[in-house]
């Protein structure tokens, strides 16, 4: 195995990387999975104008479950997109 470099920063790495085969510095064989159960995933905060009436259905529907209505506005979203581009996409509607 070669030696893995040092690198300045990240943007020198993903060059490094984007040049050079990973099993000539790591044997894949011996790898185990990582778990970080802690780990969220990056956000970004937006600014979202919708209908008074639908936000207060959305409340009303959060609140029926017991959850948070920005959490479940989320879900909301994150289903449609999957199905959207699942819709749109041939390879993903075959998985």
């Amino acid at each position: 195995m070669k030696r893995m470099p040092k690198f300045k920063d990240e943007e020198a790495e993903r060059t490094f990387w984007a040049e050079h085969d990973s099993t000539d510095y790591f044997d894949w064989s011996k790898a185990k999975r990582a778990v970080f159960p802690n780990l969220k995933p990056s956000t970004k905060t937006i600014s979202l104008r919708l209908p008074q009436t639908l936000l207060e259905e959305l409340k009303l529907l959060a609140n029926k479950r017991d959850v948070p209505y920005q959490s479940l506005l989320k879900v909301f979203l994150s289903e449609r997109v999957e199905m959207e581009l699942r819709r749109h996409t041939p390879e993903m509607a075959r998985s």
